[in-house]
Parts: C-alpha cells; structure tokens; sequence
C-alpha cells in the first residue's frame, strides 16, 4: 500500500557527503547535455554535411524529450524507487551519447538526443530524494540551493569547455565526455544513494501518460514554430495547438475517472499547484530570452550594439551571469527556510524585473552599465528566483504524491523559455530588423521582458506558503 513514510532499502547506510556527490555528478552529467553542445552547432553541421537548422533542431529534440519525460518519471520514480530510477536514467543517457558520439548522420544524432531527454528529469528527482533523506529545513534548503546551481550551468565553464573542444577535437569529442561522466554518475549513485519509495504498491497510472506528453509535446513544438518569426509554418502551428488542447481535454477526462491518477485534479486546482507553475512560466518568458537572446544579439550587433564577436560576448556576459547564479544558489537555498521561501522568490523577481528595464534603458548605451546588470541578474535570477522556484516544487507537493510537481515545474521552465524566444525575438526584431542601426527593437524587448517578470512578481503572492519547510521565527 502507498505510505508517506519513505521505504528505505539500501544495503548499508550512505552519508550525506556520499549522496550529495552522486547527485552533483547525476546533475552535471545532465547540465553538460544541456549546454556543452551550445557553442559547437556550427562544427557539427560541418562535420555531419548538414546545416546549423538541422542541427539546432537536434537540441530541440534533446529539450522536448527532457520535458516529456520530466512528466512522469518523478511519479514513478516514488513508485518503484528514486535511486532506480536515476540510475537507469543515467544509464539510458550515457548510451544516447555514445550513439551521438558515433552518428554517422544527422538522423542518427536526433534519436540519441533524444535518448539523452530520458535524463531531463535528473535534478527533480534529485531534489525529492533529498527531500526524503535530510530533516533539518535550514541543512535541506542548503544542500537543495547546491543542487538546483548546477542546473544554471556549471559556473560558465561548460560551454567554454565544449566550444574548445569542438574546435580543437571535432564535435565527437563533447559526447565522449559527456559519457564519461554519465558513467561515473551512475557508479556514484548506485554506490552512493539510499533508495526510497514513497508510494510503493500504488500503481502507475500509465494510460494518464499518452495524453499528457502529447498535450505538453504538441504546445512546445507549437512554441518553437513561432520562435521562427517569418520562416514559421503557422497552419502547423496553430494544428500543434489544438492537438495540445484535445490531448489535455482526453487526459483531464482520463484522470477525473482513474484511481490511481499520474496528476490528480483536485491538486491542479490548489493554489499550491497552479500559482508556482503561473510564476514560473512567466518568470522564464520574461527573463530567458532577454538574457540568451536579445542581449545576445544586441552586443553581437556591430550597428546598434558593441560589435563583440560571439567567445567573446559568450565570456563577457553569459559566463559571469552562470558563475554568479552557481556562487549565490547554495546561500538562497540556506535563506530560504530561514527567510521564507515566498519572500526570497519575491525580491529575486522584483531585482530581476529592475534590471532588465535598466538594460533597456541604460545597458544599451554603456558597455560597463549592460555588464553590471548581467551580473547582477545573475544573482536575482539565476542565484535566487530560478532555485527558489525549482525548490517550491519539492516542498509545496502533497506528501502522499510528491513527484508530479517537480515534473510539472520543470515542464513550465520549458515551455516559458520557448514562448521567451517567440514573444521577445518577435518584438525585437519587428523594431531593430537585421542590418539597422536602431535599438529600439531590442529596448522593447527588453522594457517587455521587464513587464513580464513584473508580472510574475505579481503571481508570486498567490503561492501559499510552504510552513512544514520553513523554521519558526
């Protein structure tokens, strides 16, 4: 029968340090699949006789996979075993890469990226066993902050690191690391972490699962054909969303009648539920893309912006921007409970939303100004909003069904960082088209980006708080 207790099978007792170090190498494995492979697009499309299209859409079939199974692994995983989980997770993902290493084509790399997806939901399920395993709220929200940075990047230096490599050693030589990697996870884990089950003897709702990922699947693909502007086939995309809609309908039906549900209604309706998923996608439609993209682009710019190439824009902003958010995100995790968790999201996004519109309108004019803020928008996004909101779905979960919330969080990170690119690469290039001078596109974008995450600000106070994982003042 389903318990709240967590079933504990390991052979000997593992120490904190020895969990912690299995689930960093798990979370890095990951990361590195997410953004190792980001500065290399050009090489592989050299080395595989394609274009950087075809190859951008392998890293859309790595992301989509990510977010699919991010759905309904974590469920599982409080079925039949988190620490099962995770390292099969690890395994199938370590076999991805060697494929990705060994592709002889493009068709071959986009199976085995997708393959890779199968870890998408590695830090969740992270996060829930060490929910499980660590008592102390003020310990828990430390090791918790520790985990959640290096989902924002390993200080920078990962894709540093991979653009090296792909210049100096093809693009083959990425996967071979990243297997390696994988492999030494799936070592530590299953030597380094205890095993819980949560909901063990409940039955996994596998009909519910079909019609979730083809719901969620159906929008993100649809996102990512507007993310293309002019080039996008909009009769497909609007088709992507209405099959994203008749999907969610079949699964809402489907679950209102199943008794062991992946995702029970009454929980959708909670505020608990849908007020952090409402900020997160916001947070992420505001801040992503103003970060990745239109600053991106406009220091690229040799117009209207700094005329930087794009290692040394990549050095210059993204890296400290990850540095920063891997340095501040254990502290946010050891405030939060201290603090609040409510409390340290709101003033991560009220930061957040003051210097994307002082980017806008200073940052554009000053090299010094537009650095400054990146920085500091490392620490409120980056170091505080993004852990607090990772964070929120551990701890705002119903005990008794503690996987679907993480699954869902990371699938609103997903979705919101698609629709960022859609919504502020829309706007900046309708002001600031390629070849003018004017920056007003990009101070658009970014003055709507800053509305955005006000108005995640905003949705923050509708979250309830999470006192079981707070200390008492």
């Amino acid at each position: 029968m389903a318990s709240d207790l967590n079933v504990r099978t390991t052979k000997k007792p593992a120490g904190t340090a020895a969990l912690m170090t299995a689930l960093l190498a798990a979370c890095v494995a990951f990361q590195l699949n997410a953004s190792m492979l980001s500065p290399a697009l050009v090489t592989m499309a050299r080395e595989l006789h394609t274009d950087e299209a075809a190859t951008g859409l392998s890293q859309t079939a790595f992301f989509t996979a990510c977010a699919m199974f991010s759905l309904f692994l974590p469920r599982f995983s409080d079925i039949v075993g988190r620490r099962r989980v995770l390292l099969w997770m690890l395994v199938v993902m370590a076999a991805g890469t060697v494929l990705a290493a060994v592709a002889p084509n493009i068709a071959v790399l986009d199976i085995a990226r997708v393959a890779q997806g199968v870890s998408g939901p590695v830090v969740q399920i992270s996060l829930l066993m060490l929910r499980s395993e660590i008592a102390d709220p003020k310990r828990f929200g430390t090791l918790m902050g520790l985990v959640t940075a290096v989902n924002g990047g390993i200080a920078g230096v990962d894709a540093l690191a991979g653009g090296w490599l792909a210049a100096h050693h093809g693009f083959r030589s990425i996967f071979w690391v990243i297997a390696l990697v994988a492999l030494v996870a799936a070592v530590a884990v299953a030597l380094g972490c205890p095993e819980s089950r949560p909901s063990a003897g409940t039955p996994m709702d596998w009909p519910g699962v079909p019609p979730l990922v083809i719901s969620v699947a159906a929008l993100l693909l649809a996102v990512d054909q507007a993310k293309k502007l002019g080039g996008a086939n909009w009769p497909l995309a609007a088709g992507l969303l209405a099959v994203a809609v008749l999907a969610f309908a079949l699964f809402w039906r489907m679950e209102k009648g199943s008794r062991h549900p992946l995702v029970r209604i009454n929980d959708l309706r909670q505020r608990a539920t849908w007020a952090p998923l409402l900020t997160t996608l916001l947070t992420l439609t505001g801040v992503f893309a103003a970060v990745n993209g239109v600053l991106m682009s406009f220091v690229q710019n040799e117009e209207a912006g700094f005329g930087m190439g794009a290692g040394l824009a990549s050095l210059v902003f993204l890296t400290p921007f990850a540095l920063v958010g891997w340095l501040v995100g254990p502290f946010t995790g050891r405030l939060a409970p201290l603090v609040g968790y409510r409390r340290l999201l709101r003033w991560g996004l009220l930061g957040s939303a003051v210097v994307v519109v002082v980017m806008a309108l200073a940052g554009v004019h000053s090299l010094p100004v537009m650095v400054g803020c990146t920085v500091l928008l490392g620490v409120t996004y980056a170091g505080v909003a993004n852990i607090v909101l990772n964070l929120l779905g551990v701890v705002l979960a119903p005990k008794d069904h503690p996987g679907f919330l993480p699954g869902l969080i990371s699938a609103a990170f997903g979705l919101g960082a698609g629709l960022s690119f859609a919504l502020l690469s829309a706007v900046q290039v309708s002001g600031s088209p390629q070849g003018s001078s004017s920056t007003g596109g990009y101070v658009a974008a970014l003055l709507l980006g800053g509305v955005v995450v006000a108005a995640a600000y905003a949705a923050s106070f509708l979250i309830p708080r999470p006192r079981e994982a707070e200390v008492a003042p």
